[in-house]
């Protein structure tokens, strides 16, 4: 294989397109849904303020570090595309220590910080809809990494999915 622009559609499909497509409209998605329901007084609101907002902080730093992190250790092998590209080395330091996928973490992490920061019901669905695609879509990941780098199954089996020591 090569890194030749890809214009057949089944190759297309062998190589996870269509999962960076769902990705994108489960993004447009998480941004256009209307914080709802609103069924806090203005009372429970205003006394939450405080927690909510360092909520909303831990889960955003958290998100942004594991970001920037992840992107920072696989940039030479970064692609749109979970299927790996032909030149790329299996990253087991830094972030990718403490999970195996810090850039889907980052997003379930953000999101779930605006979801309990905005205490709306239609983000926690849709954060809970993210985790499941992004489950499936590590999970085909996984596959193309374990075709192409045998140490993959024991990385798999020593460090977390998406939440360090826990999932």
């Amino acid at each position: 294989m090569n890194n030749r622009k890809i214009h057949d559609p089944r190759e297309q499909t062998k190589r996870g397109s269509y999962l960076v497509l769902l990705q994108v409209i489960w993004v447009g998605a998480y941004l256009a849904a209307p914080v709802y329901p609103t069924l806090f007084s203005t009372a429970f609101w205003n006394t939450t303020a405080i927690p909510r907002e360092a909520l909303l902080i831990l889960f955003w730093s958290n998100a942004l570090l594991m970001g920037t992190l992840g992107m920072y250790h696989i940039r030479k092998y970064l692609t749109p595309l979970p299927y790996p590209v032909e030149h790329n080395q299996l990253v087991t330091s830094g972030v990718y220590s403490l999970v195996r996928h810090p850039l889907y973490s980052s997003q379930l992490f953000a999101a779930f910080g605006w979801a309990l920061y905005s205490l709306s019901l239609s983000h926690l669905l849709l954060t809970a809809l993210g985790a499941l695609f992004f489950n499936y879509k590590a999970s085909r990941e996984e596959e193309w990494l374990t075709q192409r780098h045998p140490a993959y199954a024991n990385y798999r089996s020593r460090v977390k999915k998406f939440i360090p020591w826990i999932y």
